[in-house]
C-alpha cells in the first residue's frame, strides 16, 4: 500500500475521481484487460499500462473517466465507430466481473459505487472530430453514457482549432458548428471539455457556457509556461462558469518530475481561481511518461500526502480529490429523456 495512513483515510472517505485515462484505447488495440493487474511494460512507466481495476482500488480511486480516442489521420469517416467500439469494450469489462467495475453516469451513481466497494467508470470523448460533423452523433454518444466531450485533440475539426497540431489557427475561435455543439452538449447533459483547444476557442466556449465546463487534463501556464497549458485568464473564465481543471501527471507539461510540480500546479489554480476549481486529470495510458511517484493509479495517495505536507486542509484536498468533479456532474444534469436520432 502506498501513502501514509492519513492519506489512505482521506481516500477512503473521499475516493478520488480522475478525469482522464486512455486505457480503452489500449483495450481496443492490444486487448488490454482492465480487470487484471498489470505492470507498465516499458521503463519509467512510459506510454501506458498505468490503470486497471486492482490498482484503482489500491490507490483509493473511486471513479475513473476513460477518454474515448479516435485518430483522424488519413481518414475522416469511421471515427464515431472507433468511439463506439471502446464503449463496447468498457461494457464488456463491466460484465466480466460484476460488482468490481460499474458504468456510471451521475454523481449518485458514483456514490452508489462507493457504497458497494466498486470503481465507477465514466466516459468522455476526446475531440469533436469523432462527431464527423453531425450533431446526431453527439446525441447517440450521450445515449450510450458519454458524460463529456472534448472539443479538440491534436487537429482542427469542424468545431474548433487545437492549441497545437494540424490545422492550428491561434486567432480563430469556435466555428458556427462548434457553437451548436456546445449548446447541444449542455442540453444533453454532456460536459464541455476544453482540453487541447486553442485559447480563442476556450474563451469562446466559456463565454457561451450555461453550465460548468471542465478541462479534463491540463497543466497551468502560471506554474510552467508551455503551449499545452492554460493561462490565468483561461482559469478565471473557467472558474467564472463554475468549471474545474484536472491537472495532468506528465512532467513534460508540469515543468519537472516528482510530486512538487503537481502540487505547484494545483496550488496555483487555488490561488488564481479558488478551491472549487482544481481536480485530477492524470492522462494515464495516454502515451505519456508520468511523474515518477505517480507511475500508476495505485500510487495516487502519495500525491495526497504531498498536498498535506504543502499545508492544504483536508476540506480542500477532498475538493481536489472528488468533490469539485461531483459538483460539476450534478450541475450538468442529464435530461429526462435523450432525443432519438
Amino acid at each position: 500500500m502506498h501513502g501514509t495512513p492519513e492519506a489512505r483515510a482521506l481516500h477512503a472517505q473521499y475516493p478520488a475521481i480522475d478525469l482522464h485515462a486512455d486505457s480503452l484505447m489500449w483495450a481496443r488495440w492490444v486487448g488490454y484487460d482492465l480487470q487484471e493487474r498489470h505492470e507498465p511494460p516499458l521503463p519509467l512507466a512510459a506510454l501506458g499500462g498505468h490503470v486497471d481495476v486492482p490498482r484503482l482500488r489500491e490507490g483509493g480511486v473511486g471513479a475513473q473517466f476513460f477518454g474515448l480516442v479516435s485518430l483522424p489521420i488519413g481518414q475522416r469517416r469511421g471515427l464515431a465507430a472507433v468511439v463506439e467500439e471502446q464503449i463496447d469494450l468498457l461494457e464488456q469489462a463491466v460484465r466480466a466481473r460484476p460488482g468490481r467495475l460499474v458504468k456510471a453516469l451521475t454523481a449518485e451513481d458514483i456514490e452508489a459505487a462507493k457504497a458497494r466497494g466498486a470503481v465507477a467508470a465514466l466516459l468522455g470523448v476526446e475531440g469533436a472530430h469523432a462527431l464527423e460533423g453531425d450533431l446526431d452523433t453527439l446525441a447517440r454518444f450521450a445515449r450510450r453514457g458519454v458524460r463529456y466531450l472534448g472539443l479538440c485533440h491534436f487537429s482542427a475539426n469542424e468545431a474548433c482549432y487545437p492549441a497545437y497540431g494540424s490545422g492550428r489557427r491561434d486567432g480563430e475561435g469556435l466555428t458556427a458548428f462548434g457553437r451548436d455543439v456546445v449548446r447541444l452538449a449542455e442540453d444533453l447533459g454532456v460536459i464541455v471539455d476544453l482540453a487541447h483547444i486553442n485559447r480563442a476557442g476556450f474563451l469562446d466556449a466559456c463565454a457561451l457556457a450555461r453550465r460548468p465546463p471542465m478541462v479534463s487534463h491540463t497543466g497551468i501556464a502560471g506554474a510552467f509556461d508551455h503551449w499545452r497549458n492554460i493561462d490565468d485568464d483561461q482559469l478565471r473564465a473557467l472558474a467564472d462558469r463554475g468549471g474545474c481543471a484536472g491537472i495532468i501527471f506528465c512532467p513534460l507539461y508540469l515543468g519537472g518530475n516528482g510530486l512538487a510540480p503537481v502540487v505547484k500546479h494545483l496550488v496555483h489554480i487555488i490561488n488564481v481561481a479558488g478551491e472549487d476549481t482544481p481536480a485530477l486529470g492524470s492522462d494515464w495510458d495516454g502515451f505519456i511518461i508520468p511523474t515518477r511517484e505517480l507511475r500508476d493509479a495505485a500510487h495516487l495517495p502519495l500525491l495526497t500526502d504531498a498536498l498535506l505536507r504543502a499545508g492544504l486542509s483536508e476540506r480542500v484536498i477532498a475538493k481536489v480529490l472528488r468533490e469539485n468533479v461531483m459538483r460539476i456532474l450534478s450541475d450538468n444534469p442529464l435530461p429526462t429523456r435523450l432525443p432519438v436520432a
